[in-house]
């Protein structure tokens, strides 16, 4: 009776003792798991941090540019040099012409009006408020996108 007592003492502390023992080990595993995908986390997130960074300076440098462009053009059309037109639609009546080249419209032009700078640059100003409003979104669609690739991994 005395040996199967020791026997079974001695069957409990093994098992105990290999439960302890896998038990640590088994933690030991799992932390290393969650530093390795903390660690790829860090990654990720540092490389849309990086794509982030560079889209907004690359945007920036695209505004900037953009603004220069609006300054030399609003010279020019302060200055004369660059004149804003558009065409106009007369009604005139037209009798009936014997000369084959001004019957076809080859002799008159086209009738345009010149409109003042201040419209002008007004109708500037709104056509560059669009285009910032689009390279803005596209830079933002573009960043989602590259956000959106580099999560498909992580699930």
């Amino acid at each position: 009776m005395k040996d199967l007592l020791g026997g079974l003492l001695m069957l409990v502390l093994v098992f105990g003792g290999g439960y302890c023992t896998g038990k640590h080990y088994e933690q030991e595993a799992q932390q290393a798991e969650v530093d390795r995908l903390n660690a790829e986390a860090r990654a990720k997130e540092k490389a849309l941090a990086d794509a982030v960074t560079t889209t907004a300076n690359a945007l920036r440098v695209s505004n900037e540019k953009a603004k220069i462009a609006t300054r030399q053009r609003d010279a020019a059309i302060d200055s004369g040099a660059y004149k804003l037109r558009v065409p106009v639609k007369t009604f005139c009546p037209v009798p009936a012409a014997t000369d084959p080249a001004t019957a076809a419209g080859g002799g008159g032009g086209e009738a345009s009006a010149e409109l003042s700078p201040e419209v002008g640059k007004a109708l500037f100003a709104i056509a560059e408020e669009g285009d910032r409003a689009i390279t803005k979104l596209n830079a933002c669609i573009d960043l989602y996108n590259q956000a959106l690739e580099s999560q498909k991994g992580i699930k």
